[in-house]
């Protein structure tokens, strides 16, 4: 087919029975254009099995977030908000915005094999330390000849108790009058940095959206128009664009399809 102008809006690689396979790198490629390698980005993260299926289909909300690279001891990334377990580790609004930095940072995919990605989680980002040893010293002191194990239906969800539990090295048959103050300590860490390690991405075809593509170097930006062909034009996910969820992709889409297509 023979057209005087044409416009690529293909999409990236996400998704791909909608259409968008990643063929538009491939024409766009064979036309001279460079094609910054497609990654997926705003995807959920693949964490320690046994501690997430455990707790499966648990969302958390009001929770804070910390993203870490335990090789430099550096924060990668934070947030406040919801996020998910699932049968194969964590997902929800702040994990998808969470994978958008993870997927661009240096040697991460050496870091994930490694075990050097993790996940911390405040559970009660409103307390401080000191706050939430006193909130559950309280709760001990009204269920004080209960075993460890029925203590804290009023503190977490009931998905998220057993799991506590084990990991607290508490006995849970424990009375609650026997728990020594080391170890109402060691819960206090355990609530305010639950750890869970990331070892992955889900495939690219789960992925919102698609990092990578036609650079934009090689597309002016007044007009969508490719600086080596003329009459040839990008819109969309096909193009090295890509943002945080809440509606900002879609932005991009609008903005460059409306652009390309005045131009």
């Amino acid at each position: 087919m023979q057209a005087s102008k044409v416009i690529l809006a293909t999409g990236g690689k996400s998704y791909p029975a909608t259409g968008s396979d990643g063929s538009g790198y491939k024409l766009a490629s064979k036309l001279g254009h460079s094609i910054i390698t497609p990654k997926a980005s705003i995807i959920p993260l693949l964490a320690n099995v046994e501690i997430c299926q455990s707790m499966q289909g648990l969302s958390l909300r009001n929770v804070k977030i910390f993203i870490k690279d335990i090789e430099k001891n550096k924060i990668i990334y934070e947030d406040f908000g919801e996020m998910l377990f699932t049968h194969f580790g964590v997902s929800g609004p702040t994990i998808l915005s969470a994978s958008a930095h993870l997927v661009r940072y240096k040697d991460i995919y050496r870091l994930l094999d490694e075990n050097k990605i993790k996940l911390f989680i405040d559970i009660k980002p409103a307390l401080s330390d000191d706050e939430l040893d006193s909130r559950i010293l309280r709760d001990f002191e009204e269920q004080k000849n209960k075993d460890f194990k029925n203590s804290l239906q009023k503190l977490l969800p009931q998905k998220m108790i057993q799991t506590v539990i084990k990991l607290s090295n508490i006995d849970p048959n424990k009375k609650i009058n026997e728990i020594t103050k080391e170890e109402r300590k060691a819960l206090v860490k355990l609530l305010k940095n639950f750890e869970v390690v990331i070892k992955g991405f889900r495939p690219i075809q789960e992925a919102i959206i698609t990092a990578g593509g036609v650079s934009t170097k090689e597309i002016n930006p007044k007009t969508m128009e490719s600086k080596l062909v003329k009459g040839l034009y990008f819109a969309g996910e096909i193009i090295d664009v890509d943002a945080y969820t809440g509606g900002f992709n879609l932005q991009i889409a609008y903005s460059t399809g409306y652009t390309a297509g005045k131009s």
